[in-house]
Order: structure tokens, then C-alpha cells, then sequence
């Protein structure tokens, strides 16, 4: 796996063995941060489930001020923090070891990425509740394309679908 642009375009990412952990793919980043271009700068980027870090260490090489790193797998946490080290961003992020859908209401930030595991349906809604109460200004959201998200959650609104393959990214904002 590797950081496909920006600052630290090419370097090459840590990840975990086995199928625990599910990369977002590289075309799907590219399509992600194309349309956060004109967001990304300066902005705190949220990585929520976030695996081996790839999405929000992208989101730092583009640009981003900050990142919030939040995992609950031990050893995926460790591998966020071998990520960081290695290209030196430890004091542009911070990680949060828990359940994402927990901690999703407690963090401030402009932008959140959510890509809980297919498998957990319910992390999507409970995540999706827990940050339309004080909602950020984008909220992006990577499920397989046979999953239905709702239109709305609370404050947020559904503004846009892309489709690639199997994989969705639906954007909600702030209505």
C-alpha cells in the first residue's frame, strides 16, 4: 500500500496481514480526494475505522492541518503509529484507540471518512447518528454499493453517491 499523492506521493505504507483489515482502493482514494480538493486544505480530517491510517495519512500528504486516527483493533492502532513515525507526522495527528462509533460525537473536526467493516451493518448508522448531532462539514462515507444509507441522518444531509465496482463513497453535509 502507498500514499498515492501529495507530500509524501509513492512512500509506501505499512499494513496488516490478513483480511482483518480491508484497504481502501487506491482508485476509489484518488476519486475520494478529488472530490475533496478544494476541502482539504487546512482542514482536520477525521479516519474513522481507520485500518492502517492510508486515508487520513492521504488526507495529511494533500494537505490537511490535522488528522484523527480512531481504531479498535490493537494492532492496527500500532500500525497507524509505525505509519506516522515513518513519514514523521506524528504531531500533525492523533489516535484514538476505541470503538468509532462511540467516539465519532466527541471529536471536532471539518471532515470525517467512515469505513466501518462490511460486515457491521449497525456502525454505520450508529456512527452516522452520533456525528449528525454537532455535524461536520463533510461526511464521507465508503460502503459496498449493495448497502442503503439513508437520505437523511438528523442534521445531515445526502448530497452525493460514486460508484466504483462494489465500493460507494456517499457525501452527506450539514442541511
Amino acid at each position: 500500500m502507498r500514499v498515492i499523492g501529495g507530500e509524501f506521493r509513492s512512500r509506501i505504507l505499512k499494513s496488516l496481514p490478513g483480511l482483518d483489515v480491508r484497504p481502501t482502493p487506491d482508485r476509489l482514494r484518488e476519486a475520494l480526494f478529488n472530490v475533496l480538493a478544494p476541502h482539504i486544505s487546512g482542514a482536520v480530517f477525521a479516519d474513522l475505522y481507520a485500518g492502517t491510517g492510508a486515508v487520513g495519512i492521504e488526507a495529511l500528504s494533500r494537505g490537511a492541518e490535522r488528522a484523527i486516527f480512531v481504531e479498535q483493533k490493537r494492532a492496527a492502532v500500532d500500525v497507524i503509529r509505525e505509519n506516522l513515525k515513518s513519514l514523521g507526522l506524528e504531531t500533525r495527528a492523533r489516535l484514538l484507540q476505541g470503538k468509532a462509533s462511540a467516539l465519532a460525537g466527541a471529536i471536532r473536526t471539518d471532515i470525517v471518512f467512515l469505513d466501518p467493516p462490511y460486515g457491521l451493518e449497525r456502525e454505520y448508522e450508529a456512527a452516522l447518528a452520533k456525528l449528525s448531532e454537532k455535524p461536520p462539514k463533510l461526511v464521507i462515507v465508503q460502503h459496498d454499493v449493495r448497502l442503503k444509507l439513508r437520505e437523511a441522518y438528523g442534521a445531515l444531509r445526502q448530497t452525493r453517491v460514486l460508484r466504483q465496482g462494489d465500493n460507494c463513497l456517499t457525501i452527506f453535509s450539514p442541511a
